[in-house]
């Protein structure tokens, strides 16, 4: 893959996914650029839409976060400051594929794209980043400093986790098309040499503490455990205050009885991974068509998947924006082709999987028109 510099996807993985750095020059040839400044800062304006304003002046650094005003870019210096727009794939279609090219990581690991405008000078400061990512320059130029994150120690009193100590190990010129990955806990720090844009491909890595809660709230809905707790036996303590020791034993033996299978763990992960970010509002269709249109439309035009909606496959069940789908054999093999392609072709699709699918365009989580 010209992407991984000519590494295949197996080599990538066993070299360096989450293990080395990795360099590659022109990895997207003839790089059109995804999004403009001017689109960046309409975004930024947008209440919907996470972004952040990064500023140095001299030696102090702050950060402030949206929605903006337009007045606010006007007001800005020409130099040392950087603009953050997170999640710009759900709003700009080119991001969106540039997402997708990186699908040789699994979707239920695979985020977003954030895009930092920055000016001469501009940056976050050298920090280190829990997930992995892929940096591809677009406009202008970005010279990057890496090296491994010996000391974390943080520079104290502002919001950025700035690394208080960084001693950078090598230096890359990155210009349009080139990419560098970045393992998790590698120090980095990306400082424009001129007006540019810089594209994360980042990577989701929820913390363990985070899945183990989640499984055990979800778990507990569907626990069924009747009965009421009793004591016949219960005899008389002089310390009322005092939990009897036999409640206590009575208590971890019901615990101990409480099992899950590897089938309840794949059902939690598809519901909780495919739901959407907080952030994310899909939009209906003002005058949504009938399903016979729908269909004929499927025929005619195919259909794509919005791009906030996350489809994801476990154990042979498919789970849509949160939800475990129902589907018959017959309808599998197309939704499984579009929960990896994101789309399907135009022609004729059986009427079953038409109706499944017009519910999902009137919730906005479907849109006709397969994505080329």
């Amino acid at each position: 893959m010209q992407l991984l510099g000519g590494k295949t996807v197996a080599q990538f993985l066993s070299r360096n996914w989450q293990k080395r750095p990795l360099l590659v020059r022109k990895a997207i040839p003839d790089f059109k650029a995804v999004a403009q400044a001017d689109e960046l800062f309409r975004l930024a304006t947008d209440d919907a839409v996470e972004s952040r304003l990064v500023s140095r002046r001299r030696s102090a650094w702050s950060v402030a976060h949206g929605p903006f005003r337009t007045s606010d870019f006007r007001r800005m210096p020409a130099a040392d400051w950087t603009l953050l727009v997170q999640g710009l794939n759900l709003h700009n279609t080119a991001a969106d594929r540039l997402l997708r090219q990186f699908s040789f990581i699994p979707y239920a690991r695979l985020d977003d794209v954030m895009a930092s405008y920055a000016v001469q000078g501009g940056g976050v400061g050298p920090h280190t980043d829990s997930y992995d990512v892929f940096l591809v320059q677009g406009l202008g130029q970005r010279l990057w400093r890496i090296g491994r994150a010996r000391n974390t120690e943080l520079v104290p009193g502002i919001e950025l986790r700035i690394l208080k100590h960084f001693e950078p190990e090598e230096e890359y010129l990155l210009e349009c098309g080139d990419l560098l990955y970045l393992p998790p806990g590698w120090a980095h720090d990306g400082i424009a040499l001129d007006d540019c844009i810089t594209y994360s491909i980042g990577f989701r890595a929820p913390a363990r503490r985070e899945l183990a809660a989640e499984f055990l709230t979800r778990y507990a809905e569907r626990l069924d455990i009747p009965g009421l707790y009793r004591d016949p036996d219960l005899r008389t303590q002089s310390q009322p205050s005092a939990i009897p020791a036999a409640m206590v034993e009575r208590t971890a033996e019901l615990l101990s009885t409480i099992r899950f299978t590897r089938q309840d763990v794949s059902r939690f992960l598809g519901e909780y991974l495919s739901e959407p970010k907080p952030r994310i509002v899909f939009t209906r269709p003002r005058t949504p068509i009938a399903p016979a249109r729908f269909r004929d439309g499927m025929r005619t035009r195919g259909a794509r998947l919005d791009p906030g909606t996350l489809m994801l496959q476990s154990d042979g069940a498919l789970f849509v924006n949160g939800e475990n789908i129902s589907f018959t054999r017959l309808q599998k093999a197309r939704l499984l082709e579009l929960a990896n392609r994101r789309c399907l072709p135009p022609g004729r699709h059986a009427e079953a999987l038409c109706r499944l699918l017009h519910d999902w365009y009137i919730a906005g989580w479907l849109h006709l028109g397969a994505d080329t």
